[in-house]
């Protein structure tokens, strides 16, 4: 498993009792195998093992082994000549020559389906660097080693998807459905912690719904289920199964000082990494729905202030410019109650389940507002921009924008004195790709300040157009031709 940050590491699980039919769910090119019946608290004889629920899921889990080809100065880490300059140590002849190295890595992996699709996490198929690894084997139960393809990833849920293709017989894990779990059931946690392939330990399920915790850094998004089965490294990607052996979680993270299990380990609801795979899958990224607002917590105080019996909600603190929120009627100080059907009691909880929605999906928005409930239709933006504003900034095809958020602002260091739009991606093939960088801020267009996806179509002109832009720690002009 690569390294994570230093307290937290990786992996969880959980497991119930009741047997039940089964049901394939087809989803374009990935087939998975889902049984979502509810697990039945049994009246009977306690049991004594759970050998064979074990055994009906451990040949779907397998282990992860990365090859990462590194550059280190003079046979050692680049570091190392530093600190021996910085204490006036003389450092050895030819120690600053540039040497290639593997670095190898362990994590786990699900399979999903008879096709050959995995799913592990990001953190296991990616370098310190974020970068892809170079090489990823997989060990099947029976020890056979497949390459394995990666498929794509998601750091801000942190799961992943990679491919075998192998003439073995493979028995992809059978589904649960996560929203059913309760505080309480048992779970196992498999994997392969420090090596040790198809390991199993057991524990419950501590919690559910844990967000908020700042595991996968900012802008990710967070919905753990927290257990105490153990959890080490080398179990990253690995299942979390039920009493009846089905998938309910993707060990993830733990909470450590001493990067061992002390009994708080986290693991990503499976509909949820189902749902990432898809779209990784099927789609190549995961699209991910917009209100173009900024959420907070109701306090017990701010409850108050608006003669609000409970906390439950979200408080819009912020609706930015031209965005579905505020093309659909949402002012700050409103208080979302309900997305269609689901209940809000949070910021974060508002946030994920946007994010799991479509974009370009008409949804209801209930909010009450200064004491009077109202309902909102609102068409969902998108995170990379292709259905967010009116659709002027289409005359630079083959770009994405979106607005800049707290998060991003931090990501890309951007001064707190600098606004404008992000430039959210750029298509390979686009005619201005030699022009205009993801990452890259616009702060003016043709001499007019551009504060968002619609204004910066507003702003241009047939012609030359001069962009005044942030990008990597530095204001620049840029000067683009757009023909009619």
């Amino acid at each position: 498993m690569h390294s994570f940050p230093s307290f937290l590491r990786s992996l969880a699980h959980t497991i119930t009792l009741s047997f039940c039919f089964s049901c394939v769910v087809q989803a374009g090119k990935l087939e998975v195998t889902i049984d979502s019946s509810p697990i039945v608290p049994s009246q009977a004889i306690p049991l004594v093992s759970y050998a064979d629920v074990i055994e009906r899921a451990t040949p779907a889990v397998v282990s992860v082994y990365t090859t990462d080809m590194q550059t280190f100065s003079g046979g050692q880490d680049p570091r190392v000549g530093d600190i021996l300059r910085q204490f006036g140590y003389r450092v050895p002849y030819g120690s600053n020559r540039s040497e290639k190295r593997p670095v190898h890595g362990l994590g786990s992996g699900v399979i999903i389906s008879k096709d050959g699709y995995i799913i592990t996490n990001n953190h296991v198929v990616r370098n310190q660097s974020g970068e892809p690894v170079d090489e990823i084997r997989v060990q099947l139960k029976d020890g056979s080693e497949v390459i394995a393809e990666l498929v794509g990833t998601d750091e801000k849920t942190d799961v992943a998807v990679i491919k075998i293709d192998t003439d073995s017989k493979l028995d992809p894990v059978i589904v649960a459905d996560s929203d059913g779990i309760r505080t309480g059931d048992i779970v196992f946690a498999i994997g392969s912690p420090h090596g040790q392939s198809q390991t199993v330990t057991q524990g419950i399920v501590s919690a559910t719904e844990r967000t908020s915790l700042d595991i996968l850094g900012p802008g990710s998004y967070e919905n753990f289920i927290q257990t105490d089965a153990a959890i080490n490294l080398g179990n990253s990607g690995g299942a979390l199964i039920d009493a009846l052996g089905r998938l309910v979680g993707i060990n993830t993270a733990i909470v450590s000082r001493s990067g061992g299990s002390i009994g708080l380990g986290y693991a990503i609801p499976v509909n949820m990494a189902l749902s990432v795979a898809r779209s990784l899958i099927e789609v190549g990224e995961v699209p991910r729905g917009l209100l173009g607002l900024f959420p907070v917590d109701l306090t017990s105080d701010l409850a108050e202030a608006f003669a609000l019996d409970s906390t439950e909600g979200a408080l819009v603190n912020e609706v930015q410019p031209d965005s579905p929120a505020e093309r659909g009627g949402i002012r700050h100080g409103d208080i979302i109650t309900h997305i269609d059907a689901i209940q809000i009691e949070s910021a974060a909880q508002l946030r994920l389940t946007v994010s799991q929605m479509t974009p370009g999906r008409e949804v209801e928005v209930s909010l009450i507002r200064r004491g009077k409930k109202l309902q909102k239709k609102v068409v969902l933006g998108s995170l990379n921009g292709k259905f967010y504003g009116r659709r002027g900034e289409s005359r630079l095809d083959g770009v994405a924008f979106s607005f800049l958020d707290a998060s991003t602002r931090e990501e890309i260091s951007l001064p707190e004195e600098i606004d404008g739009v992000l430039v959210r991606s750029v298509e390979a093939d686009s005619p201005f790709a030699n022009r205009l960088r993801a990452g890259m801020v616009l702060i003016e267009v043709n001499d007019i300040a551009v504060d968002s996806p619609a204004s910066v179509g507003e702003s241009l002109q047939s012609g030359v157009n001069s962009f005044y832009v942030w990008f990597e720690g530095s204001p620049r002009f840029v000067v683009i031709r757009i023909e009619d």
